[in-house]
C-alpha cells in the first residue's frame, strides 16, 4: 500500500483556487479520509485483513470529485494530504476514533480486532477491507 499516497495526491489535483477553509476542517472530506486512512493502517498491519484496493481508489476518486467542486486548489490538496502536522493530526484522529471503539490502534491485535468489527458493522471504515 506504500504506493497509495502518491496516487492519492495524483486524484486530488487540480481544481482552481479560491479563499475556502483549509480541508482538515471541511467535516465531509476529513472524516472520509479517516476512513481511508483507517483502512490502510488496518490492512498494513493486519495480516488477516486485506485492502478493497479498487473500491477505495474509486472513493478517492469521489472525494476528489467533491474536493474540487468545493473549490480547492492542487497546493491546499497537496498540503492536506503531504504536510507532517496533518499526518499527525489525521493519526490522533484516527487513533481517538479507535479508542473511542475500544480498541487500542497501537497494538496490531487492536487494528485487526478494530478491522473486524468495521468490517462486521459494514462502516464506510469496513467496505475497504475484507478478510483473507
Amino acid at each position: 500500500m506504500k504506493f497509495v499516497k502518491p496516487l492519492i495526491l495524483s486524484l486530488f489535483l487540480a481544481s482552481p483556487a479560491a479563499a475556502l477553509a483549509p480541508l482538515h476542517d471541511v467535516k465531509e472530506i476529513d472524516d472520509q479520509m479517516m476512513a481511508i486512512a483507517i483502512a490502510i493502517e488496518v490492512s498494513d498491519k493486519c495480516g488477516s485483513i486485506a485492502p478493497r484496493t479498487l473500491k477505495g481508489l474509486g472513493f478517492l476518486w469521489s472525494l476528489k470529485d467533491k474536493a474540487s467542486k468545493m473549490g480547492y486548489s492542487d497546493d491546499e490538496i497537496r498540503n492536506y494530504i503531504d504536510s507532517d502536522a496533518e499526518q499527525a493530526r489525521m493519526r490522533e484522529k484516527a487513533y481517538a476514533y479507535a479508542r473511542n471503539a475500544g480498541f487500542d490502534p497501537t497494538k496490531v491485535s487492536g487494528l485487526c480486532a478494530l478491522g473486524k468489527s468495521e468490517i462486521e458493522k459494514g462502516s464506510l471504515i469496513g467496505s475497504f477491507l475484507r478478510l483473507k
